[in-house]
């Protein structure tokens, strides 16, 4: 594919003073990962450089806050509130300009959503007092761990949730402090200037009529409401000049909340964002905040493209720039330039699982790029309040500690599996010098994950993915032939073991019932069929979700959580369809026999039993490691990589595969 396919997307672009090689932007996000004395650190300096190495034309910074300590929301945040934050800065800035990219900060002020503040006893600032509302189903389906982690600032000894309403000398306090950090950011050297007035935070506080209740000229109609933002535009604007590109991120619809920012709102807020001085508009949107299934409405969209329409409404009413965001793809995002319905596309997660997207689009070569699946293992995480990391990108939060070298000295490696950590341990090791061959007993690759790509189509591009780039890194694949340990012995120097887990039937019957891994079978059946699903992990959940949304009728039996191997928004998701459908979720205390159409389990204390057509054994998942036992009983040099070692599914497959053969 030539990159003429791409024409819109990588041809140049300018947004006010600043211009840039391609319409590509990293979108700012809180990944967690800058140290906690408000520096950025060697850490997330490396994560952004990569990215700008990789091919975007602009890197924005995500959240860095204009008060620190005050106003953050994260435990690692970064912060332009004092010149002593400056260094780091300016090694941002030299980063990204070194591989061509601009660098971008985007400024924010956490207000009724600043935990740090709740953390630590102080109030948080906000345009009203909030009302309770919503859902409130965000904690649901979260480990007792999880819930301790993501709650943890309200469990510090001096935690307190209280609100300070700001007075009109706050409202002047704060708009300086943004103007401070955003001569700061040009001070360092930086590019561009984006001021978050989306998400919850303080400028959107005051810009939705739903968190904004106020009286006096902040409050009331669309323009009162978003006079808190121009203000803040124009003291920015004053500050650096025209020669320093300066913008804002918009809610383009606050989305199921009731009396929240609608699109006609959105609109007339860019209009008035616009006239007040900055160079372009940076369109995401909002949703009910105590929501877990809402959180993947927004900000966290799951539908592709979601947001494009929010675009192309505002786009019709400015005439400065539009960045439209939300899980667009490339093919989507130039067709959406070419329309003229936005201007540039800016590209979060894609990025993580890939830096080298765009420069890949470049050369014509889009599939060699690592696809992400939506996972949202790394919004999961800062949800918890923890580093952000990617599910299918090992090296997404490390690339401070370098890529593996060159092997020295180069040997015979044999990979025995052909699942996702077979297959990327195989690729890692031959781009290092290895020559290596990839044993398969399957006549297709993929193993387990061949479940969900069946069910999911990004997950099946993976799949498609990890044999490319093996074969690519002149990877030996050879499938279809379940070779005996005594029969490799003398063909490698060192054998790498991913012969993944096995299903045992821990429970009488069990071997009765339809293992997980096959339960696509029922899939063809008539509508309405009543299916047992015994345990709940990954394919589990998976299982009951496409079961239930293929119209049968599902009772999903629970013994240790819900998925807790899923992402957060991912997990929440799935609960969500699952319910939608009509399944039924049931806690158990234990299961006790398993019959082809019937469950007995214990609930509550009590002995139950209910029947179906069908069951599915999705429970006991165990580590495979009888190769790698029989290889080292022969003497042979054996490292044993994903679930053949530990189960712990995809993302830990990954990561244990990248470090054995990066060492190796």
């Amino acid at each position: 594919m030539a990159n003429e396919d791409y024409r819109h997307l990588l041809s140049p672009g300018r947004i006010g003073a600043m211009a840039l090689r391609n319409r590509i932007a990293m979108t700012p996000m809180g990944t967690n990962q800058e140290r906690e004395d408000g520096f950025l650190g060697e850490r997330i300096l490396r994560y952004y450089e990569e990215r700008a190495k990789g091919g975007a034309g602009l890197i924005i910074a995500g959240v860095a806050a204009v008060t620190w300590p005050d106003g953050a929301c994260n435990p690692n945040q970064g912060t332009l509130s004092d010149d002593r934050f400056l260094p780091d800065w300016e090694d941002f800035a030299e980063r990204c300009h070194r591989h061509g990219a601009k660098a971008a900060v985007q400024l924010q002020h956490a207000g009724k959503v600043a935990q740090e503040d709740v953390r630590y006893g102080r109030p948080m600032w906000v345009p009203s007092v909030p009302e309770p509302s919503g859902r409130g189903d965000m904690f649901a389906d979260l480990t007792p761990e999880e819930l301790a982690m993501a709650t943890s600032a309200y469990a510090a000894p001096d935690a307190k949730v209280e609100y300070h309403v700001m007075d009109e000398a706050d409202i002047a306090f704060m708009i300086e402090r943004f103007a401070d950090a955003a001569e700061r950011a040009v001070r360092a050297g930086l590019d561009g200037i984006e001021l978050h007035a989306g998400h919850g935070y303080m400028i959107q506080s005051f810009l939705s009529p739903k968190s904004n209740r106020r009286s006096d000229r902040f409050g009331g109609s669309v323009e009162a409401r978003a006079r808190f933002l121009v203000e803040v535009v124009r003291a920015v604007r004053a500050r650096v000049g025209a020669g320093t590109a300066l913008w804002c991120r918009l809610d383009g619809e606050e989305i199921g909340v009731e009396g929240g920012i609608s699109q006609e709102d959105a609109r007339r807020a860019a209009e008035l964002a616009e006239q007040a001085g900055v160079d372009a508009i940076h369109v995401s949107a909002y949703a009910d905040p105590t929501s877990g299934p809402a959180f993947t409405d927004a900000p966290l969209v799951h539908e592709p493209g979601r947001y494009l329409p929010f675009a192309a409404g505002i786009k019709q009413r400015v005439a400065i720039p539009v960045i439209a965001v939300g899980r667009i793809t490339p093919e989507a995002g130039d067709t959406a330039i070419a329309e003229g319905r936005c201007d540039f596309v800016a590209m979060g997660r894609r990025l993580l699982a890939d830096p080298t997207l765009p420069a890949r689009l470049a050369e014509g070569n889009p599939e060699a790029a690592r696809p992400c699946i939506y996972s949202y293992q790394c919004v999961g995480n800062v949800f918890l309040r923890t580093h952000a990391r990617c599910t299918i990108n090992p090296r997404m939060g490390r690339e401070h500690l370098g890529e593996p070298g060159a092997a020295a000295p180069a040997r015979r490696v044999a990979v025995i599996g052909g699942g996702p950590a077979g297959l990327e341990a195989a690729r890692i090791l031959a781009e290092r010098g290895h020559q290596v061959t990839l044993h398969e007993r399957e006549e297709s690759l993929g193993g387990r994950l061949r479940v969900s790509a069946k069910l999911d189509s990004e997950v099946a591009g993976l799949v498609a993915w990890f044999e490319r780039a093996a074969r690519s890194a002149g990877v030996e694949i050879r499938t279809g032939h379940d070779s005996s340990a005594s029969e490799l012995l003398g063909s490698a120097d060192a054998f790498v073991v991913a012969t993944g887990a096995v299903r045992i039937a821990s429970v009488a019957g069990a071997e009765n019932a339809v293992p997980a891994e096959s339960f696509g079978t029922l899939l063809t059946e008539t509508a309405g069929a009543g299916v047992i699903v015994v345990g709940s992990d990954v394919i589990g959940v998976k299982a009951a979700e496409a079961l239930a949304l293929a119209g049968h009728r599902v009772t999903l039996l629970e013994q240790h959580g819900f998925a807790p191997q899923m992402g957060l928004p991912r997990r929440w998701r799935a609960a969500d369809a699952i319910s939608r459908c009509g399944a039924l979720r049931v806690q158990v205390d234990a299961v006790r026999e398993v019959a082809a159409d019937r469950v007995s389990f214990t609930h509550e204390g009590s002995r139950a039993e209910i029947k179906a057509d069908h069951v599915i054994w999705a429970s006991g998942l165990s580590a495979a490691p009888g190769f790698a036992n029989a290889l080292r009983c022969l003497g042979a040099e054996v490292h044993a990589i994903g679930d053949a070692a530990e189960v712990g599914y995809l993302q830990a497959a990954i990561l244990s595969a990248s470090r054995v053969a990066g060492a190796l």
